[in-house]
């Protein structure tokens, strides 16, 4: 493996079109279920990696009159997700670039503090999770979700992406995150100090043929177009050849009708 250079916590997809549209296709129904027996109305949400905001808008519907707060590294992205909440007249919402690490926040704020592909990013997840418990009011809900790439499978066998499971891995870490938070998500909230943990897991499957052609139509993209790509080659794991070998063998998967893909995820609910 190459040596690593990079600072920690960069963000492995960054925010190239390819993955946007991705982002923007989450909601609370397909991203968030875990978490709507503990929503109520008038509840006060933190959305912490709101991204485009589709799921923080949807959390702010599902709460009104409570007011949803979501904040994003990105200041590009916080504007569009500003943009979106007013294009939909959804009033209950602000967007705020903001840090995980040090949530510009006083104590015992919010309801809920929600986090959905966050914490496999990050360098010191349990820090990071014990400043969403600060800014939990006592008794309050934090929801997590990440992803397990370590259990992501397919079909038909490819070659080319099982190579992109191992190069997207090694990059992952090299960027300072964990390409397996799933799997860790229990550990890490009980070691930031919350209480009444309960473990769930949910899976996305792709597999009819507009799933296929919008998700290998994606990845295809990404593997040489986005910061994963720069990130692969500075890295030194992957070389521009390479990445188009991967981006057709996502071309070939999407085209193939049989073909198949999950990925799993882990899901906490727990208790400040």
């Amino acid at each position: 493996m190459a040596s690593r250079s990079s600072p920690r916590d960069a963000y492995t997809h960054g925010h190239h079109a390819s993955v946007l549209r991705i982002h923007a296709w989450r909601t609370v129904e397909n991203s968030a279920a875990y978490l709507v027996p503990h929503l109520r109305a008038g509840a006060d949400v933190l959305d912490v990696g709101s991204g485009p905001g589709t799921i923080t808008l949807d959390l702010a519907r599902r709460v009104r009159p409570g007011r949803v707060r979501g904040i994003d590294a990105s200041a590009e992205v916080v504007a569009q997700a500003t943009g979106l909440a007013e294009s939909e007249g959804v009033r209950n919402v602000e967007f705020a670039v903001g840090d995980a690490y040090a949530l510009d926040e006083p104590d015992d704020r919010y309801d809920v503090v929600h986090a959905h592909q966050v914490l496999q990013h990050l360098a010191r997840p349990v820090d990071a999770l014990r400043e969403f418990r600060r800014v939990l009011k006592p008794g309050g809900v934090l929801a997590v979700r990440d992803v397990d790439y370590g259990g992501v499978i397919w079909s038909p066998d490819s070659a080319g992406l099982t190579r992109w499971l191992e190069l997207y891995h090694d990059v992952h870490e090299w960027n300072g995150g964990d390409p397996h938070a799933g799997r860790h998500l229990k550990r890490w909230v009980h070691e930031a100090g919350f209480g009444e943990i309960t473990a769930s897991g949910t899976t996305w499957v792709f597999a009819s043929a507009l799933e296929r052609e919008w998700w290998g139509g994606s990845w295809a993209e990404r593997a040489t177009e986005s910061q994963f790509a720069a990130h692969a080659i500075e890295s030194g794991h992957s070389n521009p050849d390479e990445l188009r070998a991967i981006a057709q063998a996502w071309r070939d998967w999407a085209a193939d009708d049989d073909g198949w893909l999950l990925m799993p995820h882990g899901e906490i609910i727990a208790r400040a």
